[in-house]
């Protein structure tokens, strides 16, 4: 085990093997890395742009053949690097870290939005083996904001997407979609990943129905091993307790989740 651990934590040099765009925003990046292509659904690894900073990303898939992706969305000097990038560049590479889904069988639900859409993929992959009848609804603030969903319909028996300008699929918040499917039917998991005030409606809707809940979170991660304190939420370390949660942690993180986030600094500032 510590001779694992001692791998994972050094970065590993990787090359950009392929690119892709998602969508207007947002590129999926493909390297290779035997530690990477074990990971577990929803972990995430760190992600070294030479010159530039080390940033967290949720790895998007993870092949038995050592490819593995990222899906990286430009908000920032790092992630506008690396959305410069061509095939042939070179990343650090440090993890995987953190705790991934717990699967569930029976009839499952899974709720994205955003960039939350990309550790759901290789969790969605995985269900479709346990032979899980899962719904997928996919949320965006509009049409071009989406990506995924070719990937996502061939994984799932049924797809639903909301945009809130009504340019694609159901007009309205994918929470709201979810909220008329649970009035209607029972089931075994809701899996959730996206901005944090739609998670804690997501959490307050698993609550209201009597159905358990995951959520991988996403905060300012520095470290990535638990050391820094950057990324808590309540009494946990997003990067060393997470970025997966159950819905008896968030219940205990109330008092921040869905509230307020941290700043580089760990100043608390309201969503």
């Amino acid at each position: 085990m510590s001779v694992y651990l001692t791998n994972i934590n050094r970065p590993r040099i990787v090359r950009i093997q392929g690119i892709r765009e998602e969508n207007p925003t947002v590129k999926t990046f493909v390297f290779q890395d035997k530690h990477c292509a074990d990971a577990k659904p929803g972990q995430f690894v760190m992600v070294w742009i030479p010159g530039i900073d080390e940033v967290p990303m949720s790895l998007s898939s993870m092949n038995s053949d050592g490819f593995s992706s990222i899906a990286v969305a430009e908000v920032g000097e790092a992630t506008r690097a690396l959305h410069q990038g061509k095939v042939g560049d070179v990343l650090g590479i440090r993890g995987p870290y953190g705790n991934g889904f717990a699967l569930a069988s029976g009839r499952v639900m899974i709720v994205g939005g955003g960039t939350g859409l990309a550790p759901l993929l290789p969790l969605t992959e995985s269900l479709m083996k346990l032979s899980a009848k899962t719904h997928f609804l996919a949320g965006a603030k509009t049409r071009d904001e989406l990506f995924f969903l070719e990937r996502i319909k061939k994984a799932v028996s049924k797809v639903d997407v909301t945009t809130e300008d009504g340019s694609y699929g159901v007009k309205g918040l994918v929470t709201d979609l979810a909220e008329k499917i649970l009035k209607k039917e029972r089931f075994n998991m809701i899996y959730a990943c996206g901005p944090e005030k739609m998670m804690l409606r997501m959490l307050l809707l698993a609550e209201r129905y009597n159905t358990p809940f995951q959520a991988s979170l996403e905060r300012y991660v520095r470290c990535g091993i638990g050391i820094c304190g950057s990324c808590c939420v309540g009494e946990y370390r997003v990067c060393k307790d997470g970025p997966v949660f159950s819905d008896k942690q968030l219940g205990k993180a109330r008092s921040e989740f869905g509230l307020f986030k941290r700043e580089a600094d760990g100043s608390r500032v309201s969503f």
